[in-house]
């Protein structure tokens, strides 16, 4: 397990529903390319996923435009809320 740094942990803490980016810098209160890389990294580690922003529930990949990041969507995953469950405890 990886450790996070606290902009990362704050990111995954908020979400829990999907978020659009613009919601995410918003309530982190980070700059868009602090929070663009945190993202980056919180996908490559598969703790985090770009979703549908018509259907954030559904199941599965959705593409992913890293020039982009301010157009998508994204959910925590399941390695990502085990994550947040071993550093709270």
């Amino acid at each position: 397990m990886r450790k996070l740094t606290p902009s990362e942990y704050k990111i995954l803490d908020r979400l829990i529903f999907p978020e659009p980016f613009e919601v995410l810098q918003e309530e982190t209160q980070l700059q868009y390319g602090e929070l663009r890389d945190d993202l980056i990294n919180l996908m490559n580690s598969r703790l985090i996923q770009v979703v549908n922003p018509d259907q954030p529930e559904q199941n599965g990949a959705y593409y992913f435009d890293s020039d982009n990041v301010q157009d998508s969507t994204f959910r925590i995953t399941n390695a990502g809320i085990n994550h947040i469950k071993k550093v709270q405890k």
